[in-house]
């Protein structure tokens, strides 16, 4: 009897100092550093332990899917494995892995809309979009306001169009709210059709509030707009046009174009940013009335015809200038 119980005895201790053993093991194959080598972020799916098992190993996040398959069974109390895009530090651990699929936020990924893009070319930056997915719905020019948007892998195109439409509505509604007194302008839609040709005449900032202004002025005085991005947009039928405007652009007859007609164009010819609302709502206080290019990325403004001519005449020198030494030759319009 007492061989058996020292035997007995001898056989516990040896479990006990067994499965200590692999329970060591097992928390050590838990905590260690996994085999990552840099930071990653990595999509998991829906479908499971053993399916995020397999794409975090085929990602490099882990070396063991069974191990990390059990340790997920094992703590599943703690909280479901969520399906999502996440970042994954350098040298993770199975432990660090399950606290990031339960507890971490999802990376935000970000899409940026420069301002003065076309609908088309809105359309493209969505669908190109990496991580955005479902079908994209029509977009209305100049519904949607340039900014940048966070989102998450699997949000939908659509989306991320209507906070753009709603962030575009607001904007559009405290740019007109905040308006100067006696502006030519009959509502908040012709304030966003104006926005959107000064957003397409210049990329600087301070030059928008007086390129409105010189707008506000030939409204005003019934005279033409002469805005060549209009001519642009009718020509490249809301595309991009690759080449100079010419005399039979100019001489189209079609809605946009206005040099041949008064007043504003039926639609937006693009999406006008925060700015570009501000300055055609609080224009600059000028008597301009014309402006041309400068040579230097910016515009000589005038007040009359001749002052005008005068800007015209310079311009056109100095791009005859650099025609010469190999640039573009100048295109046919100078307002």
């Amino acid at each position: 009897m007492r061989k058996f119980l020292r035997r007995l005895g001898v056989a516990l201790a040896l479990l006990v100092l067994v499965g200590g053993i692999a329970a060591w093991q097992g928390w050590r194959l838990y905590t260690q550093p996994g085999p990552l080598a840099e930071d990653r972020a990595v999509v998991i799916p829906r479908g499971g332990a053993q399916a995020t098992a397999r794409v975090l190993h085929e990602a490099g996040v882990i070396a063991e899917p069974r191990a990390f398959a059990l340790a997920a069974r094992i703590t599943r109390g703690t909280g479901p494995l969520r399906a999502a895009e996440f970042a994954f530090p350098a040298h993770a651990s199975i432990a660090e892995v399950l606290r990031i699929l339960r507890e971490a936020r999802p990376v935000q990924r970000r899409l940026t809309i420069p301002e003065g893009l076309t609908a088309r070319q809105i359309a493209t930056l969505l669908e190109d979009a990496e991580g955005l997915t479902g079908e994209l719905p029509p977009i209305a020019e100049g519904s949607v306001l340039p900014e940048t948007y966070a989102y998450r892998w699997g949000d939908t195109r659509a989306s991320i169009l209507r906070r753009a439409e709603q962030a575009m509505t607001q904007a559009l509604a405290e740019a007109w709210a905040q308006r100067d007194e006696g502006l030519p302008l009959a509502s908040a839609r012709a304030a966003l059709i104006l926005a959107s040709i000064v957003e397409r005449e210049t990329g600087l900032q301070e030059e928008r509030p007086r390129i409105a202004a010189v707008f506000i002025n030939r409204l005003r005085r019934g005279m033409p707009l002469q805005s060549d991005p209009t001519v642009i947009y009718a020509a490249a039928e809301g595309g991009a046009l690759d080449r100079p405007l010419t005399r039979v652009d100019l001489e189209r007859d079609h809605p946009f174009n206005t040099y041949r007609n008064r007043g504003l164009p039926p639609a937006p010819i693009a999406a006008p940013g925060r700015e570009a609302l501000r300055a055609v709502t609080q224009p600059a206080k000028t008597d301009d009335l014309y402006f041309v290019a400068d040579g230097s990325g910016g515009h000589a403004f005038a007040r009359t015809l001749e002052e005008h001519n005068r800007n015209v005449a310079r311009w056109r020198q100095i791009e005859r200038a650099r025609a010469g030494a190999g640039g573009p030759e100048p295109p046919a319009t100078a307002r």
